[in-house]
């Protein structure tokens, strides 16, 4: 199975890389993971939001191969436990699409496009955290999960 992680902009501050560096590590030993962070914008203070949201929505949708299941981390998306996260990975991995895609998108969300290429929407909580510090939040939820689906003691309920 091979997971991609699709995120707008460049993790700036060192420890979340550290942090990043260290899951992304961490879970090649459980599956192929590819990082894609796509450059923010220039100039974006002269565009509207729904012109940032569909140039970033473009480039996104650059990334993608046809039968990727594409998986929007969005706060409108549903809210899983970890253990609820896992068996969804599992349903996913069990029914054959070859890459799952994870997209974080911008900080106005994506755009319409982007929507109607996604196959689920997941929501990491209803607080709202800063694109920098959710890539890290989520690697180590990818993690978690894959090590409750080995069975392995890192997750204590």
């Amino acid at each position: 199975m091979k997971i991609k992680v699709i995120s707008i902009g460049k993790t700036q501050k060192s420890y979340f890389k550290e942090s990043e560096t260290e899951y992304i590590n961490r879970l090649n030993h459980y599956c192929s993971i590819e990082k894609i962070e796509i450059p923010e914008l220039r100039n974006s203070k002269n565009l509207r939001q729904e012109d940032i949201k569909s140039k970033e929505g473009k480039l996104i949708l650059d990334t993608l191969n046809p039968g990727d299941h594409v998986i929007l981390l969005d706060e409108n998306g549903v809210t899983l436990n970890s253990v609820g996260f896992s068996n969804y990975l599992q349903k996913k991995f069990n029914s054959g699409p070859k890459t799952i895609v994870f997209a974080i998108g911008g900080p106005y969300g994506f755009s319409d496009e982007v929507y109607s290429k996604s196959n689920y929407k997941l929501s990491l909580s209803n607080m709202t955290f800063s694109h920098q510090m959710v890539r890290t939040i989520f690697l180590e939820q990818l993690y978690r999960a894959l090590t409750i689906l080995k069975g392995e003691p890192y997750h204590h309920k």
